[in-house]
């Protein structure tokens, strides 16, 4: 296996580091690129590619978090991450979690050290001891950063595996609820905390706030949905793990919404109209 071969091995692997580490497909993929630049320069004398690559992809990412931190000081409305569509549920709960839209938006709230070490930790299974190298700090401060990054994601909400069946049967009468306007059907499939938030980035017209409760979001959904273009074709999709949908306008991407599901019901409704985060969508 040459190095070109080797790095193409761990393509899935970093790119799942860095888009967990920056909520991003278009900046996980810069960083993807930045990576194997500098692996061009250094394989022949790497002893362990693995260690080495997660390092330098990483390290990318945490200067990308400093910068961006500062960006969205002044982002206007909600900021979420872009969406990843992908393919088939998966197995490990812990792992399909962890890319959930409710998970990378609870990471905010985390210091660039906590984030990585929380997700290094806790997502792919190094030790302490391993991140301290990767981030350049002891592994007394690392297990430090872990445990406060821990005590923050915690205050969530508990995650309960949704069946493919149940995930199949709530996007559907949602979608139906929608599509006829019955607001006490779409009420019934949302949960009493629900909470509704979109990013329109200041480029399109999104509610700045979170929506609040059953009677808010679903009033907020039915008053909106009628606006969209009449050609708008909303697809079924996995995103982020979770069922979604991508609305369709002339063969082009204008949004996605994820139901994060809770057990039986609705609990969160993420949308996306923001067109900067969607471009990747249509690559």
């Amino acid at each position: 296996m040459n190095h070109i071969e080797l790095f193409e091995s761990y393509r899935g692997y970093l790119f799942g580091i860095a888009y967990r580490m920056l909520g991003s497909v278009m900046d996980a993929e810069d960083c993807l690129q930045e990576v194997f630049l500098r692996w061009q320069s250094h394989a022949e004398a790497v002893q362990n590619p693995r260690a080495w690559l997660a390092t330098v992809a990483t390290r990318w990412c945490l200067d990308q978090l400093n910068t961006a931190r500062q960006q969205r000081e002044h982002y206007i409305g909600e900021w979420l991450p872009e969406p990843l569509i992908t393919p088939a549920p998966s197995s490990e709960l812990e792992q399909a979690e962890s890319l959930s839209t409710a998970f990378l938006v609870l990471l905010e709230r985390l210091s660039p050290a906590e984030r990585a070490v929380f997700l290094l930790h806790k997502v792919f299974g190094y030790e302490y001891s391993e991140i301290g190298e990767i981030v350049g700090k002891s592994a007394a401060a690392c297990r430090q950063l872990g445990h406060r990054a821990a005590a923050h994601v915690s205050q969530a909400r508990p995650r309960f595996k949704v069946e493919p069946s149940v995930q199949q049967r709530l996007s559907t009468q949602f979608l139906q609820s929608c599509a006829t306007g019955d607001l006490q059907s779409l009420m019934s499939l949302l949960a009493e905390d629900v909470v509704l938030r979109s990013d329109g980035g200041g480029v399109v017209q999104a509610a700045r706030n979170p929506i609040y409760g059953p009677s808010a979001v679903g009033r907020f959904l039915l008053g909106v949905l009628p606006k969209l273009p009449a050609n708008s074709i909303f697809e079924p999709r996995l995103i982020n793990g979770q069922p979604g949908f991508v609305a369709m306008v002339d063969g082009h991407a204008s949004g996605t919404l994820i139901l994060d599901l809770l057990d039986q019901q609705i609990g969160g409704i993420y949308i996306m109209l923001n067109p900067h985060k969607l471009q990747h969508l249509a690559q």
